[in-house]
């Protein structure tokens, strides 16, 4: 017996020391770094680069930390509906004594339970929109020079579970974020890393990660199915949608239109294929595949292909076309839908990442009570233009049975007719 405490004696021992060495072998201490503008400047790139201006705007997100709780997070409400196990609460973050607790689908009295939801949700919640939250009340900003290269630093003095933790945020060359070291209370050693890197682009446009690994013996965290919408926001889309009787254009499969008397049009929706006229030149386009394209001069096809004018045409189409069917493409891939406040009333934001020539553009939508576009404010970078506002208005019912505008007036008194606009089948 004496030899078998003494094996057990040994064995500690080892794995007391193994522990010290490999404390001291992983231990970093918590970098140095400036505060002020410059660390402030990398914070607003890596914001931009998840695109933190959707993240304001996103109503519900949802998500699972390792397949043991479930989230549905009405964000803007200030609600998330937390479940693991028997259990489901309703937190109201801001108005706690809302909050409702419920065990096996039954109504119950629970301040612990209220208690671990609330720490469940600050915890995983954390892991999946932690950039975001580097402005938040009680966060410092800091440069720091780690490896020779700039990453963030930042610093919770207040909030949360655990006050002080800090975090150095390691991006990429596009400035997304790549992983994070910690030094939190709950970890002993000091800078352990996790990966940040499995992002997808959510429905509402932010950047979410799907699951971390950390440098500590490999661990994996798993964030389920990661969802991020506007509910609210979509209703309205289908409004609107269904207002311009979009059923019937998804069916049309010929649109006709000019543009300000300058360009004209005849587009076979169906093939995706459009001719495109201005001055004496008539380009029959393939958008998708724009070498198929022909060019046309004075009524005479070019045997060789001029791809500047092909570009030219592509251009014309992608901006004249939207001047037509905009109402139409509020589902295209790459836009983003948001509520927006415009005199009192709920007006749709849609922003275009991708698409068209000039990605980045954002369009407000102000609504009749029916739900029809009666205007837009135009937020274009490209063009230095800020809510540069336009009607949409003699809007007619098609013989396909859609609605297409037929003019656009500006601000500066400046009309812009859309011509003899017809679509039929």
């Amino acid at each position: 017996m004496k030899k078998f405490f003494k094996i057990l004696a040994y064995l500690i021992l080892l794995l007391f020391v193994g522990a010290i060495l490999f404390y001291f072998a992983k231990n970093e201490s918590l970098p140095e770094g400036k505060q002020g503008k410059s660390a402030d400047a990398l914070a607003i790139k890596m914001l931009n680069a998840l695109n933190g201006e959707a993240y304001e705007n996103t109503e519900i997100l949802e998500w699972s930390f390792r397949n043991a709780h479930d989230y549905k997070w009405y964000k803007k409400q200030n609600v998330v509906e937390v479940k693991w196990d028997e259990n489901r609460v309703v937190l109201h973050t801001k108005e706690p004594h809302k909050t409702e607790v419920f065990v096996n689908g039954k109504s119950v009295k629970n301040a612990n339970l209220i208690k671990t939801a609330t720490a469940y949700f600050n915890n995983d919640s954390f892991w999946l929109v932690a950039p975001y939250k580097i402005f938040d009340k009680g966060t410092e900003r800091r440069l720091v020079n780690y490896n020779g290269k700039e990453t963030l630093l930042i610093t919770y003095t207040s909030g949360g579970d655990t006050p002080g933790d800090s975090y150095l945020w390691i991006l990429d060359e596009n400035y997304l974020p790549a992983s994070y070291k910690m030094w939190t209370k709950i970890i002993p050693i000091g800078g352990i890393s996790a990966t940040w890197d499995n992002l997808k682009t959510t429905e509402s446009g932010i950047k979410l990660p799907t699951k971390h690994k950390f440098s500590l013996f490999g661990l994996e965290i798993n964030m389920g199915a990661v969802k991020a919408y506007n509910k609210k926001a979509n209703n309205l889309a289908d409004k609107i949608l269904k207002r311009i009787n979009h059923e019937a254009y998804k069916n049309t499969r010929f649109i006709e239109w000019s543009f300000g008397g300058r360009r004209s049009f005849k587009w076979d929706k169906e093939k995706h294929v459009v001719d495109v006229s201005w001055d004496t030149i008539r380009v029959n386009l393939f958008p998708r595949n724009k070498e198929k394209s022909t060019v046309y001069f004075n009524g005479k096809k070019q045997e060789k292909q001029n791809p500047k004018i092909v570009k030219r045409a592509w251009n014309i189409f992608n901006n004249d076309s939207f001047w037509l069917v905009a109402p139409h493409k509020l589902y295209d891939d790459g836009a983003i839908r948001s509520i927006a406040e415009k005199d009192g009333k709920n007006a749709l934001l849609v922003k275009y990442t991708s698409g068209g020539t000039t990605p980045g553009d954002s369009y407000l939508w102000i609504l009749d009570e029916t739900f029809l576009p009666i205007s837009y404010e135009m937020t274009v970078p490209s063009m230095k233009m800020n809510s540069v506002s336009a009607t949409w208005q003699d809007w007619i019912t098609t013989e396909s049975g859609t609605l297409l505008p037929k003019n656009h007036s500006f601000g500066n008194g400046r009309n812009l007719s859309m011509g003899a606009v017809k679509a039929y089948n």
